[in-house]
């Protein structure tokens, strides 16, 4: 299971309340092939424990040793190298070409305030960046309108810390069930959500907020922000007709409704006739996920997955082509 950042601060937090000096390594480039993408975070505490990953190999080893000797102590931000060379991409068990930088600092006391400030901002689903002074480590937080790609300058270090990607699933059952076990893995927040009382009652999923409601109204609190992704699953057309028509209207980045082609094609002429606007239901996917020949519900799952996966992969790389251009 992939660690949020959420998780990072979480640790970052509980390590400097135990008057430790933990320390925060970020990825601040690749290039070639690479584990894990810029912005990954893994937290070492002074014990040697960690949280999250920036490799998923032998550099984390080799980090380990090099901080508990002492090599990146002090509160500025080293910049350190991996993979420079063929030798290294084998000794560091990195994908052939691969390379790392990434920047090291060991935190203090003084930290806690940004710290707690960024942890909180994700809670309120708020986006902030720290910008973060290379000779100094000291950290600056600001609110910012939209999540954007880590940047480094000569001095400084700028990293957004924003609200998990959230899934809001429409009806509890078995294929809520496998969603949620491959989402939660996934590092998404799930929320369930049914207004049958009963079915929530029964559900036998893993452990997410289950809640109680109208969908449309549930939609409307929950799922309506451009980090949600929203999935009606419910079979039937008054609960999920009702959650698409405010999902469809919503800043949701994602929208989908199960179903057969047949199914869909009701379901389109329903709510063209309850007013929903064409374009909005360009958004739909419906059948929802990819076409694998998926049969059984954990496969249906995992196809779903798959078109999540892709297409915001899709989005965050047309973001960034943008600011760049």
């Amino acid at each position: 299971m992939l660690s949020s950042d959420h998780t990072i601060l979480s640790s970052l937090l509980a390590a400097l309340s135990d008057e430790e000096h933990p320390w925060l390594v970020t990825v601040t480039a690749t290039i070639g092939s690479s584990p894990r993408p810029v912005g990954s975070l893994v937290v070492f505490r002074p014990d040697g424990s960690q949280v999250g990953s920036v490799s998923g190999g032998c550099v984390e080893e080799d980090l380990i040793e090099r901080l508990r000797a002492g090599v990146f102590d002090g509160p500025r931000v080293h910049l350190s190298e991996y993979g420079v060379s063929a030798e290294d991409n084998e000794k560091w068990g990195l994908p052939c070409g691969g390379r790392l930088e990434l920047a090291i600092q060991q935190l203090d006391a003084k930290d806690s305030g940004w710290v707690t400030n960024a942890q909180q901002a994700m809670l309120e689903r708020r986006t902030v960046i720290r910008s973060v002074d290379f000779a100094t480590g000291v950290s600056q937080l600001r609110s910012t309108d939209q999540f954007a790609a880590l940047e480094k300058d000569d001095n400084r270090l700028h990293h957004c810390f924003g609200p998990r990607q959230r899934l809001l699933l429409v009806g509890a059952g078995q294929l809520a069930a496998n969603l949620s076990t491959l989402a939660l893995a996934m590092d998404y927040e799930v929320l369930l959500t049914d207004s049958r009382e009963w079915a929530l009652d029964q559900w036998q999923g893993p452990e997410v907020e289950k809640i109680l409601g109208l969908p449309d109204d549930v939609v409307r609190a929950h799922g309506s922000d451009e980090n949600c992704a929203v999935i009606t699953l419910s079979h039937d057309p008054r609960v999920d007709d009702m959650a698409l028509m405010e999902s469809l209207e919503s800043a949701a980045w994602y929208v989908g409704a199960l179903g057969s082609v047949r199914t869909t094609e009701k379901r389109i002429e329903r709510l063209l006739k309850l007013g929903v606007d064409a374009d909005a239901l360009a958004r739909l996917h419906a059948p929802v996920g990819l076409s694998i020949g998926s049969k059984t519900t954990m496969e249906i799952a995992v196809s779903i997955m798959a078109q999540l996966t892709g297409l915001r992969h899709e989005k965050d790389s047309k973001s960034e082509a943008g600011r760049t251009e």
